[in-house]
């Protein structure tokens, strides 16, 4: 078995990862690599959602029975969580949503809406990059075909890098609003937050950071990242589906108008008006994901126990084995920085001419899970050329020995297709 330095005891994390025992496609073990899109979850994690359904479950707030007080103090101890595992320096700055997209179309939506000094209109300025799932991308078109304002991008260098060699032209005394990936979910890349973040504040525009990458695999400080917004979602941290967090600075969330109406996000309410209550609950109108908070605070319990520096540790160098690996393989191209300096724990690639749908096709047959497509992110296979790639992605349980599988099970592509 391959040894290497930095790992953390799979063998022991692995046994609270119940899917990871099973069996597929005659006899073959899962081996699965497609944590970009969603992590497995720990026994830990499942546990708190039955408990939850079993012995807590009602609605949240208002409520003066045991079983509503008791699950209003579950999912606000949820937010509690949140704001220590990210350092925010107010839980009222955590706001739950159903997802990163939902957290992203929150910000653009609240902008459109907002007063001076923050509305986008057609006087002003949208900065993204060529690099962004479609969930920071869609949303900030929308906004600009409904404000006029103009959509601006930072593009990308051959070696999947952002191109800020022209920074001081892309961002503007015009941008409102610059909004960029942390970690390419496609490409891997760690962008220079600092970098950008000194632009936009020189000029006065506010920063969203999609850290949907991030927030699972390495510390993640809202208060040093100096952004005013950060998304990321529960799913790909060992949390549940249909969760969510959008941070935002105190001073604009108060500021800002709400993006959804109804119950819960309301102060009065007369047939004429309506006041709304303070954040955080001035977005989470309706009924909250009250389980899916109480499981993404089980999960990060998990990853608090385990040490991100730890987790950080571990999938650099997986990431490290597995460019050098696949590095070895004949027709193979990465599609992003091939060292493992400034890149997380997904790698995409092509494989000569096979098309990636059939790579994942044969992988799976073998037992291997993998991602194939443009993985949301179709900008960056057009500005590379190709149709689509096959990506593998690690996390916490995964191993090197699952790396050699997917190198010996790219070598059986190669031979399928001749």
């Amino acid at each position: 078995m391959t040894q290497l330095p930095g790992l953390l005891d799979t063998e022991a994390l692995r046994k609270d990862f119940p899917i990871l025992d099973r069996v597929i496609h005659d006899g073959k073990k899962l081996v699965y690599l497609d944590n970009a899109a969603t992590s497995q979850k720990p026994r830990q994690v499942l546990d708190a959602l039955s408990e939850y359904y079993e012995r807590y479950n009602a609605n949240v707030h208002r409520g003066v029975h045991v079983l509503a007080e008791e699950a209003t103090a579950l999912y606000e101890g949820a937010r509690d969580k949140v704001a220590g595992f990210i350092n925010a320096p107010s839980r009222d700055e955590v706001i739950f949503t159903k997802n990163a997209s939902e957290s992203l179309n929150l910000v653009a939506n609240m902008l459109g809406w907002a007063d001076e000094p923050y509305r986008v209109d057609a006087e002003t300025e949208i900065v993204i990059t060529e690099m962004e799932h479609h969930s920071n991308i869609v949303p900030w078109q929308l906004l600009s075909q409904r404000t006029g304002a103009k959509l601006k991008w930072f593009g990308l260098t051959d070696d999947g890098r952002l191109d800020l060699s022209n920074i001081d032209e892309i961002i503007t005394e015009k941008t409102k609003i610059v909004s960029f990936v942390l970690v390419s979910n496609i490409l891997g890349t760690v962008n220079p937050v600092e970098a950008i973040v000194r632009r936009a504040q020189q000029v006065g525009a506010l920063v969203c950071i999609d850290a949907s990458q991030a927030a699972p695999h390495m510390p993640l400080d809202v208060q040093a990242l100096q952004a005013d917004f950060v998304a990321f979602t529960g799913h790909k941290m060992c949390g549940p589906t249909g969760i969510g967090v959008l941070w935002g600075r105190q001073e604009l969330l108060e500021d800002l108008p709400p993006f959804l109406g109804g119950g819960e996000m309301i102060e009065t309410v007369s047939m004429h008006s309506s006041t709304y209550a303070p954040a955080p609950h001035k977005f989470e109108a309706g009924t909250p994901p009250i389980a899916q908070a109480v499981g993404l605070g089980a999960a990060i319990d998990y990853l608090d126990a385990i040490g991100m520096d730890k987790i950080l540790a571990h999938e650099h160098a997986l990431t490290e084995y597995a460019v050098k690996k696949l590095g070895e393989v004949p027709d193979l191209r990465i599609i992003g920085p091939t060292t493992a300096e400034d890149r997380g724990a997904a790698i995409s690639f092509t494989l000569g001419d096979i098309h990636p749908h059939d790579v994942g096709q044969v992988l799976d047959e073998q037992g291997i899970a993998v991602r194939v497509g443009h993985h949301c992110a179709r900008p960056v296979c057009l500005r590379y050329g190709i149709p689509a790639t096959t990506r593998a992605s690690f996390y916490l349980y995964s191993t090197p020995s699952e790396i050699d599988a997917l190198v010996e099970g790219l070598e059986h592509v190669r031979n399928f297709f001749g």
